[in-house]
């Protein structure tokens, strides 16, 4: 659920992958005892899925000459999404708009912030915001999938 909750590609065989290092470790020590297991799986998972981000984002980077191509087919399906995110996004109601956009503005430490005052301002805990977000998220990506396949 962590992997999913990411939006990893494959988020089973990063999981496979955490309880394969997890169980290594306990092949080689016999036990963990510095932490408790599930915490220990927790850490070993956030790790595995910044190894996974790193990797994508290389590749990413070496496919962006490609999509940014004027011209291209790539770069005409990049359109295509953004017009129909575009239009995706009219179909929100107001504040659930508001909230996706304003959950995404900012990096590292400002968006972290931004979020926070988010949820102060909604009377939300961080994880019902997080939670609220992946929702509106979900319904944004199956929009646009439909949409894409339509045109």
């Amino acid at each position: 659920m962590y992997f999913d909750r990411k939006r990893a590609r494959s988020p089973d065989e990063l999981a496979d992958e955490t309880l394969n290092r997890v169980s290594r470790r306990l092949e080689e020590q016999g036990s963990i005892t510095d932490t408790p297991a599930a915490r220990y799986c927790y850490i070993v998972a956030r790790f595995v899925f910044l190894e996974y981000a790193r990797e994508e984002r290389g590749r990413m980077t070496t496919g962006d000459a490609l999509v940014s191509a004027p011209g291209t087919e790539a770069a005409d399906e990049r359109e295509k999404l953004f017009a129909c995110l575009e239009r995706c996004l009219e179909r929100l109601d107001a504040g659930d708009r508001a909230l996706i956009l304003d959950y995404y503005v900012g990096e590292q430490r400002a968006k972290l912030d931004q979020r926070r005052r988010i949820a102060d301002r909604l009377h939300l805990t961080a994880n019902a915001l997080s939670i609220r977000a992946c929702r509106i998220r979900n319904r944004l990506e199956d929009c646009v999938l439909a949409c894409a396949s339509r045109t």
